[in-house]
């Protein structure tokens, strides 16, 4: 009754229409499958030039260092966005108003700004490398938008308890650290790694302010003459690993979430059944 109080349960003949919309979108999208590799095929992407390039030692090496440029670039960015936003978010919840109006400035600011903007203008008007230019962008851009995250997962636990800690005698950042923060992770985790992914993903941005990282790799590889132009090999190549590392975030996340789960404490204590004619500690005696 559970399973179908939201819906009605459908007859044979609705059952029969579904399975008939099932088969009918299976066939397009398999139709939609066969006439991309039809044309694959027909514009010989298939051919052995086009893919021994990934045969040779020295193309791999460079895949493999763009590679480890890309995620050094988003392990540092990730770690300073999360830090800014921790930052930004104390100052929007400050109750001194000077400096939560500065925090809100800079977030707004921040986050109007489009990320490839903030690269350039660190990378070309004040002339700094290409991997500082491009993590500062990042963490920019990041930090101001998981600082309205946190902001928004602190406010979302409930307000009984923020007076509640107060009125047990607690200062402001032993409420903030002991009582909303570990309650708000559980609610922010999966927009904090949806960001982490975005950070990931516009790395590929440094290809365009000459950062040798994964994307700029892969299109010196298909931009090459000698390898007969291999641009969609090289993507059919560099999207997996974009997307296998965007899954591993997410894979992060549920395991992090599952864990805190489990935490010792918040898991009830198990407590055995009482014998018969046991006396609890301070219950009354029977006469």
């Amino acid at each position: 009754m559970t399973a179908t109080a939201l819906y009605d349960v459908p007859g044979p003949h609705a059952r029969s229409r579904h399975r008939l919309y099932g088969a009918a979108a299976t066939v397009v999208i398999l139709g939609i499958l066969a006439w991309v590799l039809y044309l694959l095929f027909d514009t010989q992407q298939f051919t052995a030039a086009k893919w021994r390039p990934f045969e040779y030692q020295g193309i791999q090496e460079l895949l493999l260092r763009g590679l480890g440029n890309t995620l050094k670039a988003f392990a540092i960015s990730a770690v300073l966005a999360l830090v800014l936003g921790g930052v930004l978010a104390s100052g929007r919840l400050s109750e001194h108003r000077a400096l939560r109006w500065s925090a809100t400035l800079l977030v707004e600011f921040f986050r109007a700004m489009p990320v490839l903007v903030m690269i350039f203008f660190v990378f070309v008007a004040l002339k700094v490398q290409p991997l500082p230019a491009l993590v500062t962008g990042l963490t920019l851009y990041n930090g101001s938008v998981l600082a309205e995250v946190f902001r928004t997962g602190v406010d979302s636990v409930d307000r009984g308890q923020r007076e509640a800690a107060y009125a047990l005698g607690m200062r402001k950042t032993q409420v903030m650290a002991h009582v909303l923060v570990p309650q708000a992770v559980r609610a922010m985790l999966p927009t904090i790694i949806s960001q982490l992914v975005v950070a990931l993903k516009d790395t590929s941005l440094g290809f365009l302010i000459t950062y040798e990282e994964f994307l700029h790799a892969g299109k010196l590889i298909a931009s090459n003459l000698d390898y007969d132009l291999p641009f969609i090999p090289v993507v059919m190549v560099i999207s997996p690993i974009y997307i296998g590392m965007c899954m591993l975030l997410s894979r992060l996340a549920t395991v992090v979430a599952r864990q805190q789960r489990r935490s010792v404490k918040t898991e009830a204590v198990e407590v055995a059944p009482a014998e018969p004619g046991t006396v609890l500690p301070g219950a009354p005696e029977a006469p």
